[in-house]
């Protein structure tokens, strides 16, 4: 077996979590796992040899998400409602507020749930994270707090943090 298999194995998981957040979907994210590492395996000697592993895979699964992403919003998508995921019993506070939480998230743009997921969920680190997306640092710690003071505000009933008006 190539030494790129036992490299990439412990990443698996974290992978699967980050591709389920992106796409909320346990089929699209396994597909987008599968996809992730058949290209990861099979552009290994072309990765740099001194490059974080857990950095490089991630920005692969990124890319790959982003491409999929941009190509179904040029074809028309049908979504089913999940029944399953808007019942909530009474009484359940914290079934409400997951609730909460994953709309105000999803709400985000694609680039603030991006560096959320690595950055609170994953664990990476600031240039970890901006290895991944390809962005600097300062990029990555601007968007995590903006996407972090968006999920509070949501949270607190606020609309918006402040209105921008149009003057002639």
């Amino acid at each position: 077996m190539p030494d790129s298999v036992f490299l990439i194995e412990p990443y698996i998981p974290a992978l699967r979590r980050y591709a389920f957040a992106l796409t909320r979907d346990h089929a699209a994210a396994d597909d987008l796992v599968q996809d992730c590492l058949e290209r990861a395996v099979a552009r290994w000697p072309l990765r740099r040899r001194s490059g974080d592993v857990r950095s490089w895979l991630f920005a692969i699964l990124h890319n790959l998400f982003i491409s999929r992403w941009r190509q179904a919003r040029r074809q028309p998508h049908h979504q089913m409602l999940d029944d399953a995921a808007s019942a909530v019993a009474g009484g359940q506070d914290g079934v409400l507020i997951g609730r909460d939480i994953l709309r105000a998230f999803n709400a985000l743009s694609a680039d603030h749930k991006a560096v959320l997921l690595l950055v609170g969920v994953e664990g990476l680190s600031y240039e970890e994270t901006g290895r991944a997306l390809g962005i600097p640092i300062g990029t990555v710690m601007s968007r995590l707090s903006r996407a972090r003071e968006a999920l509070r505000r949501h949270m607190e009933g606020e609309t918006s943090a402040t209105s921008l008006r149009r003057v002639k």
